[in-house]
């Protein structure tokens, strides 16, 4: 399936998609020293979300795709050179409001877990006219 949304992305920094289907994503991410937000090699919370919330836009693929809101769990963390795994399915759908689910693993276990209410407007969110 061809990806129609957030195609301007940054890979290195949101994950690399493995796979797009209709309400399925997999997004893969290898983390990196940029982002350890301590010594320990801890890396922060907010580019494992990213990483989230791109396989939940990629689930929807539609160029409209916004996130309205998400409710998420930290469940453990994750280190620098680690590679991430996030996979992102379609749970409803109701006019123009999507929810997905979303886990990412390390591999292992679940190192996060996400459900992310996403909207779908008639046109794109910053299209003034």
């Amino acid at each position: 399936m061809d990806i129609i949304t957030h195609q301007t992305i940054d890979t290195a920094l949101c994950g690399r998609p493995l796979q797009v289907e209709n309400g399925h994503s997999r997004v893969e991410l290898l983390t990196t020293s940029v982002m350890a937000a301590d010594q320990s090699g801890l890396v922060h919370g907010g580019f494992i979300f990213s990483l989230a919330d791109y396989a939940a836009m990629l689930a929807v693929n539609h160029p409209n795709v916004v996130l309205g809101s998400a409710e998420v769990k930290f469940v453990k963390p994750v280190r620098v050179n680690v590679t991430v795994t996030a996979e992102a399915r379609i749970e409803s759908i109701q006019g123009k409001k999507t929810v997905v689910n979303v886990t990412v693993n390390d591999g292992v276990d679940a190192v996060f877990q996400g459900i992310f209410t996403c909207f779908i407007p008639s046109r794109h969110v910053l299209d003034n006219s």
